[in-house]
């Protein structure tokens, strides 16, 4: 499986925070700024960007930008001040392409095997951890990076809580129950059949709604092909017997909840 890799770093301590994603896309940004957050214990008060199209929607002369909404709703939620680099100008953000080289080397040569995205990332925040108990600070040589991340804290914003990141839009159920969302259909409560229902996409997981109510939440998934079934989602077949026994569902083979088709 080819993954994608955020890389985060604070200038002051050095510290930094990796973790992989199968898709560059906005829910999976917002979701490694939470966690990065809360990985070093507080929130900068600005933020350097590439010019990524999750964050910036289009590249003016010099230093204009004009970010992305959503991406500003985030930053305005951290109250972190986003600033672009310039195109093409990879010294102005140098500790982080410094920090992918260095990842490169360290967490993934030589290539590792991992039985789930779950496992890789364990593993990525455990070695992270590791290196800034290992690293020596460039400039206050008598600190580690993890000693400097503690006298660091301070100085950074408390964490509040986590941004609800989440991509949008809007998608037709089925007269069986089902949605089509990224190739994949997903099963939603019966009472949202034919109806039109807004589908949040989070980084590992979707949120089914309809007219403001929860009418489903699956566990994200990121194959092609696949019907994810809820069986709590037809409970009213309960009343229908030989629905029930010949229904699609049924035909998997499984009742435990949920399950793939």
């Amino acid at each position: 499986m080819r993954v994608k890799v955020a890389h985060m770093r604070l200038c002051a301590s050095r510290a930094i925070y990796v973790r992989a994603y199968p898709r560059e896309t906005q829910e999976m940004l917002f979701d490694a700024h939470a966690r990065a957050f809360a990985f070093f214990g507080g929130v900068p008060t600005r933020g350097i960007y590439d010019n990524m199209k999750t964050a910036v929607t289009t590249v003016f002369t010099g230093k204009d930008r004009l970010f992305n909404r959503r991406f500003l709703v985030m930053a305005s939620h951290y109250m972190v001040e986003p600033t672009a680099c310039s195109p093409a100008a990879g010294w102005e953000k140098g500790q982080v392409e410094h920090q992918v080289q260095t990842a490169r080397g360290r967490f993934f040569q030589p290539r590792l095997r991992f039985t789930s995205l779950e496992e890789l990332n364990g593993w990525l925040e455990a070695e992270c951890r590791r290196w800034g108990e290992l690293r020596q600070h460039p400039e206050q040589k008598e600190l580690t990076v993890a000693q400097a991340l503690a006298a660091e804290r301070p100085a950074l914003q408390p964490m509040l809580g986590p941004f609800d990141g989440f991509h949008e839009s809007e998608h037709a159920v089925t007269g069986t129950c089902l949605i089509s969302f990224d190739r994949n259909r997903y099963s939603v409560m019966a009472r949202a059949g034919r109806r039109t229902v807004q589908v949040r996409a989070y980084a590992d997981r979707i949120v089914v709604r309809c007219e403001g109510e929860v009418v489903a939440d699956h566990r994200r998934f990121f194959g092609r092909d696949r019907t994810l079934y809820d069986p709590w989602h037809y409970r009213v077949l309960a009343t229908k017997p030989g629905a029930l026994r010949n229904g699609a569902r049924s035909r998997t083979g499984s009742y435990r909840p949920p399950w793939r088709a």
